[in-house]
């Protein structure tokens, strides 16, 4: 499975900006899709994820109300709409999908089986 992430790049904050990760593989092969942020010197953490038994969204609470993780099923890919960005949010983000995983670790990164290369957010204030 191949994972290829775009949409990043520099905005000021308050703006907008919207992720896109296209998959190798249908999207119904895979139990859950989701994004993952890396700050410098910090460690891998959970944005957003998707089920895709019945389209459950789950998000870190920074981000809720912000953030929508979205899919479409036909184009095999998964988006990330990000609005009203805040400078903590820049970080590299990184999609991600699991073939199988519990309710529990949807926001574990551990879960995940495959990966995007990443691509660069920056929120200037």
């Amino acid at each position: 499975v191949q994972l290829q992430a775009s949409g990043g790049g520099s905005v000021q904050a308050g703006g907008s900006l919207r992720l896109s990760c296209t998959a190798s593989v249908r999207s119904g092969r895979m139990r859950a899709m989701g994004w993952f942020r890396q700050a410098p010197g910090k460690e891998r953490e959970f944005v957003a994820t998707i089920r895709t038994d019945g389209g459950y969204t789950y998000y870190k609470d920074s981000v809720k109300g912000r953030f929508i993780i979205s899919r479409d099923n036909a184009k095999n890919t998964l988006y990330l709409q990000m609005n009203s960005l805040k400078p903590e949010d820049t970080a590299v983000y990184y999609c991600a999908t699991a073939q199988r995983v519990i309710q529990s670790a949807l926001r574990d990164p551990e879960a995940y089986d495959y990966w995007g290369q990443g691509t660069q957010v920056t929120v200037s204030s």
